[in-house]
């Protein structure tokens, strides 16, 4: 039988080596690499297992059931709720709300009937109480314990049978039989891969709290992510009271759902509308200031895009860009000088989207295009537009999916005219002003009169 290789892991990033060294070469960390225990080289040739069932792809099956929280934004990013035997990790970074809001809906979904127990890695038992009092749960029906040793946390779940398990979170786990530290990648792995077998296993819901790192993505190895049914992360600016539950994978849902909040004294409440609560700040008739008509995940939703154009007296202007990507910007930049005749050299730009919100659709081109031009121009957007549509690096103007939608959250909020790309599926427009374009140089000349 083949000798079982010995790895050593790098623990700040993964990455896996055959010998020892001092420094990681894939993130530079120092003495992060630690010897992993070998995997089993797998079952002895003579050995023989049984044989699976097999289903064609015709074979109907009931959707899985599903239970409510009440929480209407968090049932939404779910996929229309909880459901049994998931696994559910959720990410975000220090102190954006994270454990608020599973304690908010541990308490929901215990109210609703469901046994519920949630376990906390990071806090004393009575600071968590301290929580739920301020949040006003303390007679939320919801078994609560501190620990972090996994073996005695499996055993009492084992125990209890609860329908929904909050691990809070899975860095400060650790098992007694992996040799290495808590938030290592060998004991997030383990960790992790023995709580998903146990909801599997039990029949019961669990969700997995995840640290983030400084650039954004969940701390330890991206095994992680791909374990669980559904990944979550928990948005929001420090500076901003709107919090955002994104799902970037989900099994039983829609991915790229988002459900809306705000932060307050007494915990999160949801926002029905965000639309509104995006604009409500929103200067009529302001240089710099386009409105997106975006879709995240199955619902449309409009924010401001802001832009701000000035010289600037260094070398290399700035480019500053918060809630969009920066390459994207760029690539805007290009066409407008490149197609349109526009210039931004010798110019500073700084783009924003308002109120915390980030925009990851090329949908978003126009509406940013618009706005530069509108701050460089000195033209105001008039207030009642809104604008979408892709930007090609020819300068075209290409239609994008769920117009019809786009234009009716628009109408709802009172937007009376829409630009858009040619040849868009507009359908019923509710009476709006529609102003089609086929290029960015129609845009140009037609609203700033430029290029």
């Amino acid at each position: 039988m083949a000798k079982a290789t010995v790895s050593y892991v790098c623990s700040a990033c993964g990455a896996a080596y055959t010998k020892w060294a001092g420094k990681c070469d894939a993130c530079g960390a120092w003495n992060s690499i630690a010897e992993e225990a070998a995997l089993s080289a797998g079952p002895k040739p003579t050995a023989r297992g049984r044989t699976i069932p097999l289903t064609d792809l015709a074979t109907e099956e009931a959707p899985p059931p599903r239970a409510q929280s009440g929480i209407g934004e968090l049932d939404r990013v779910l996929g229309g709720g909880l459901v049994p035997a998931s696994a559910i990790l959720v990410g975000g970074d220090p102190g954006i709300g994270k454990s608020t809001l599973l304690l908010q809906a541990a308490a929901s979904f215990a109210r609703k009937g469901l046994k519920c127990l949630y376990i906390s890695g990071e806090e004393a038992a009575a600071q968590v109480r301290m929580r739920a009092q301020r949040l006003g749960l303390q007679q939320a029906p919801v078994g609560l314990g501190a620990e972090t040793n996994l073996r005695d946390i499996l055993t009492t779940l084992d125990t209890e049978r609860p329908a929904l398990a909050i691990i809070d979170s899975i860095q400060t786990m650790w098992l007694d039989n992996v040799e290495s530290a808590p938030g290592s990648v060998s004991q997030v792995r383990a960790a992790a891969h023995e709580l998903v077998n146990f909801a599997k296993r039990r029949g019961t819901a669990v969700v997995i709290v995840g640290h983030v790192t400084k650039e954004g993505a969940i701390a330890g190895p991206r095994v992680l992510e791909h374990m669980v049914d559904t990944v979550l992360y928990f948005e929001g600016e420090r500076g901003h009271q709107f919090r955002i539950l994104r799902a970037v994978k989900n099994r039983f849902g829609p991915a790229d759902e988002i459900g809306v909040f705000e932060m307050a004294g007494d915990g999160l409440t949801e926002v029905l509308n965000p639309s509104a609560l995006f604009l409500s700040d929103r200067e009529a008739a302001t240089p710099g200031s386009a409105v997106f008509a975006g879709i995240e995940g199955t619902r449309p939703v409009l924010t401001e895009i802001q832009a701000l154009v000035a010289p600037s007296n260094l070398g290399t202007p700035r480019r500053t860009v918060v809630g969009l990507d920066s390459g994207r910007l760029s690539t805007i930049l290009a066409v407008l000088e490149a197609r349109c005749g526009i210039p931004f050299a010798g110019l500073d730009v700084f783009l924003n989207v308002a109120g915390g919100m980030r925009v990851t659709e090329p949908a978003a081109d126009m509406a940013v295009a618009a706005a530069l031009l509108s701050a460089r121009e000195d033209v105001a957007i008039p207030p009642d537009m809104v604008l979408f549509g892709e930007i090609s690096l020819s300068g075209a103007l290409r239609p994008v999916g769920q117009t019809e939608n786009r234009l009716k959250e628009a109408a709802k909020l009172g937007f009376s005219q829409a630009t858009l790309p040619a040849r868009s599926k507009s359908g019923q427009a509710e009476g709006m002003r529609l102003r089609e374009m086929a290029d960015l140089t129609a845009l140009v000349g037609e609203m700033f009169g430029a290029g």
